[in-house]
């Protein structure tokens, strides 16, 4: 019997412990917003000045990918580091974010979009902001482009949330360095796919600037696209890539 007894005050002692360093609500619900908002507007602040400033497909590739490896290496150990609803949508679908948080994370990320959008718009020297479309996605002129954009964005997004699932969610293939591999995908697929549909793979990037710009020309191939591309990552990582803790959380 005493031994029964002190085995309960144990295991009464490691549940209290448990509880005790749960942390706070702030810091489960509110922060993570609040890192997904700033670093939205962080990144597509730096992602669109450089497309309005810059001429050809460096500069902006460069700036892109930069500015979003340094966010998600500075505020990923709060957030994820996301900055893009359709890395959300992947990232839930593969068990990496709880559901309640993901609506939050969407309108956290398309605030912080038109915040950085709102800010480029403000430094930038009105006759190129102009020009530029204020940074929106113009590449799609006809609806003969149509297709071809709306396959590169699928595509290009596969690659960017595959990226993310495998090198922060997954266990087997999870790595300090994917901050790293997150800019590096966002410079290449933009360098890749500037030309063929202006590479946006993120439909925060897009309808921030949309917004402020008041150009909405073919906007909803940079939501289809991005967003089929987290779906096809969810159900590749659920039941072919992930480890046996991922495929296990299909069951």
């Amino acid at each position: 019997m005493a031994g029964a007894e002190h085995t309960g005050r144990e295991l009464l002692d490691m549940e209290v412990k448990a509880k005790a360093w749960r942390p706070p609500w702030f810091e489960r619900h509110v922060q993570p917003c609040l890192a997904e908002l700033l670093g939205s507007a962080l990144f597509i602040f730096t992602g669109v000045l450089a497309a309005v400033e810059g001429a050809g497909r460096l500069q902006p590739a460069l700036a892109h990918g930069l500015a979003l490896g340094t966010a998600v290496a500075v505020l990923g150990d709060i957030s994820g580091g996301h900055f893009n609803p359709a890395v959300s949508l992947g990232v839930w679908l593969v068990g990496g974010l709880n559901m309640t948080m993901l609506i939050p994370y969407w309108v956290s990320q398309l605030c912080g979009g038109m915040i950085g959008a709102g800010l480029a718009k403000a430094v930038a020297p009105s006759e190129r902001y102009g020009n530029a479309s204020g940074g929106a996605f113009g590449g799609i002129t006809a609806d003969e482009q149509i297709p071809a954009a709306l396959v590169g964005e699928v595509v290009m997004t596969t690659f960017l949330v595959l990226v993310v699932c495998m090198g922060a969610v997954n266990g087997k293939t999870k790595t300090p360095l994917a901050p790293f591999c997150v800019g590096f995908t966002v410079t290449a697929g933009i360098l890749a796919g500037g030309g063929v549909s202006g590479a946006c793979m993120n439909p925060a990037r897009a309808f921030g600037p949309a917004l402020v710009a008041n150009y909405w020309d073919y906007h909803w191939v940079y939501w289809v696209g991005p967003m089929v591309a987290a779906l096809l990552v969810g159900v590749l990582v659920r039941l072919l890539m992930g480890d046996r803790t991922t495929r296990l959380l299909l069951q």
